[in-house]
């Protein structure tokens, strides 16, 4: 059985990418906002979420042996 050099490197990899996707979708929920609301807040709400999850790894993460 092959064993991983770095055990965190996938949760690593997903806690940024989370964050990154989860800004990236907030700032574009609130651009959109300026010309139509509803629809930019269908956009930014989950990308808060997304980028909260993504702290929430960080958390999990540091409490990970």
């Amino acid at each position: 059985m092959p064993t991983d050099p770095k055990p965190h490197a996938t949760i690593e990899k997903w806690i940024w990418i989370l964050i990154y996707a989860g800004l990236f979708a907030f700032v574009l929920g609130l651009a959109t906002a300026r010309n139509d609301t509803a629809l930019g807040w269908i956009i930014a709400v989950p990308g808060v979420i997304v980028t909260a999850v993504g702290v929430v790894l960080i958390y999990v993460r540091s409490r990970l042996k």
